[in-house]
């Protein structure tokens, strides 16, 4: 039985149009994916997602084998019936623009394969068998009546990844606001123990005074609010919280509207203990007003990777001091709470 809440969305077109970007967009906008299935078994498909509780499903049909591109249209009526909601895009691009990507890629066109498994499987040989400029005018006939049916139709000619993403977005984010996330997660971590893989930003916060050179405090990390305290006051330390503030303000948004998943902020200090776990607590909790003032869904998470070596260190009878004893294992991170991640 056909849920009122279901909405299907179909993403056809020509090969080389962007079909994988597209349908990648629909994924991290919380639809569940189903590319290139044969026609049979699609409404079935799209039912037992329903039974699920999937309401969101996109629907990929691409041009690699010819009966189901046959096929297709009828598909797209059956589904059509009932009370489900069906958008249909349609990528479209110029033939040079097509025959641009084909050669930086190098695959064949699925027209051309299908024409050279014919021969083979027939012995006879292939009535199309062509250059990609064929193959692309062979593809866009057949494709013909999907196109017929399309709500939308976009041509990825000038488009970029981004901005095809930025168009699905557009077209589709209002309505699944609260699938949507931004991830953002402020590692601390030491120099001396190699940068965060995964960084997109990495800020220095070496210039601040450095609690290891107290001793009542040397022991401690910066979770302790006598070291934060001791960060905090430190010369420099509050305009460099509210100049990074404002560049997050400014870019967070930004990211969200490109649709960018995941950002990850690398605060670095000398050996993670100290500077660096005060300052990006402090970046994460100001961050996180930021988002809720603007009613974002907006994830923040704070990972603290180096913050357990100095344990590690007086557990092995070694100085302590800024020495290098090896990396870190990983914790798991929990979002908008602050942790550590260390061995």
């Amino acid at each position: 039985m056909n849920a009122p809440s279901s909405h299907v969305v179909v993403v056809t077109g020509l090969s080389g149009a962007g079909k994988s970007t597209a349908l990648a967009a629909l994924e991290d906008l919380g639809f569940h994916a189903i590319e290139n299935a044969p026609p049979p078994v699609i409404l079935e498909a799209i039912e037992a997602c329903e039974q699920a509780g999937v309401r969101d499903i996109a629907l990929g049909l691409g041009g690699s084998v010819g009966s189901f591109i046959d096929g297709a249209p009828g598909v797209i009526q059956r589904i059509s019936n009932g009370s489900r909601k069906v958008t249909v895009i349609f990528l479209d691009a110029s033939d040079e623009v097509v025959l641009r990507r084909f050669n930086e890629t190098r695959r064949p066109h699925p027209e051309a394969q299908r024409a050279s498994a014919t021969e083979r499987n027939t012995g006879a040989p292939a009535i199309h068998k062509s250059g990609i400029l064929e193959s692309v005018a062979l593809e866009r006939e057949r494709l013909g009546p999907l196109r017929a049916l399309a709500t939308l139709v976009i041509d990825t000619s000038r488009l970029r990844v981004h901005d095809l993403r930025k168009r699905v977005f557009a077209l589709l984010k209002p309505e699944h606001d609260g699938l949507f996330k931004l991830s953002v997660r402020v590692v601390s971590f030491g120099f001396k123990y190699g940068l965060p893989n995964d960084a997109d930003l990495v800020l220095d916060v070496r210039f601040l005074d450095n609690p290891h050179f107290i001793p009542e405090l040397r022991p401690l990390t910066g979770e302790d609010p006598r070291v934060r305290d001791y960060v905090l006051r430190a010369s420099g330390a509050r305009e460099f919280l509210k100049k990074t503030g404002d560049l997050l303000e400014f870019l967070v948004p930004r990211y969200e509207e490109e649709g960018k998943s995941y950002l990850t902020i690398g605060i670095g200090c000398t050996g993670g203990q100290h500077r660096s776990i005060a300052i990006a607590n402090a970046i994460a909790e100001e961050l996180g007003r930021t988002i809720a003032l603007r009613n974002a869904t907006t994830e923040v998470t704070v990972v603290h990777r180096d913050g357990r070596m100095a344990d590690v260190r007086r557990t092995d009878s070694m100085p302590e001091g800024p020495e290098s004893i090896g990396d870190p294992r990983s914790a798991p991170s929990q979002p908008i709470k602050v942790r550590a991640e260390g061995a």
